[in-house]
């Protein structure tokens, strides 16, 4: 009988589904895989993209989780200086096989003190920041250190998933898992990194995202270090 492998994604309000929805939907076939969204209370949370998502289990009724992964989004802003949760991430952290994160999320573990001395990958737009909390940024896809993986910006949560699920089930898994998602990218457009976007697309997209970049970046520097 194959062993229970508990894997829990933080859940918050503002975040980014795809960070989640991702790596969770490869990570939940891996043979003897509990998946488990967690949030403080057992209630509907609100995404970045206005559907809801429902929390599977609270913080106070969590097991021990193997793999503590938290994604990414704008709601990372709050969720830094947001003690509850950064009290969660800690304490399952000490028991965690694998700590992990998708895109900002990064900086969430950043701010529980999880990442110092740490090598870690983070969304291109937010890298930067991880200097803040002491850990190494890295212009990766997938990133691991020691306990420590990490996904880049958004998409890259699906190569975080089949990397941690080779981790977990080994590499033969890992590729049926590939496999049986199809996942053969073909972007229709050569500009899913700034390099290859190039400057006035990069400007852009800062344009964009400008006011609440500001807005969660003061929070982020409110954070004490």
């Amino acid at each position: 009988m194959t062993p229970n492998i508990h894997i829990g994604f933080l859940l918050f309000p503002n975040v980014t589904q795809l960070d989640l929805t991702g790596p969770a939907q490869i990570l939940s076939r891996v043979p003897g895989a509990k998946t488990h969204l967690v949030w403080k209370r057992c209630e509907a949370v609100e995404t970045d993209v206005r559907f809801s998502i429902n929390p599977t289990v609270s913080f106070a009724d969590c097991p021990q989780l193997d793999v503590l992964c938290v994604p990414g989004g704008f709601g990372v802003g709050d969720m830094v200086l947001d003690e509850e949760v950064l009290a969660f991430l800690r304490g399952q952290a000490e028991g965690a096989r694998y700590v992990a994160s998708v895109c900002n999320g990064a900086l969430l573990l950043g701010a529980a003190g999880l990442l110092k001395g740490y090598r870690s990958a983070c969304h291109w737009m937010w890298r930067d920041y991880l200097h803040r909390f002491g850990a190494i940024p890295v212009a990766e896809r997938v990133v691991r250190d020691r306990n420590r993986i990490s996904g880049g910006g958004v998409t890259a949560g699906i190569d975080f998933g089949l990397t941690l699920a080779a981790e977990l089930a080994g590499e033969e898994m890992a590729k049926v898992l590939q496999l049986a998602f199809e996942y053969d990218p073909q972007p229709p457009f050569d500009c899913g990194t700034p390099d290859k976007a190039g400057s006035e697309l990069v400007a852009r997209l800062r344009a964009i995202q400008g006011e609440r970049l500001a807005q969660a970046e003061q929070k982020i520097f409110a954070v004490p270090v």
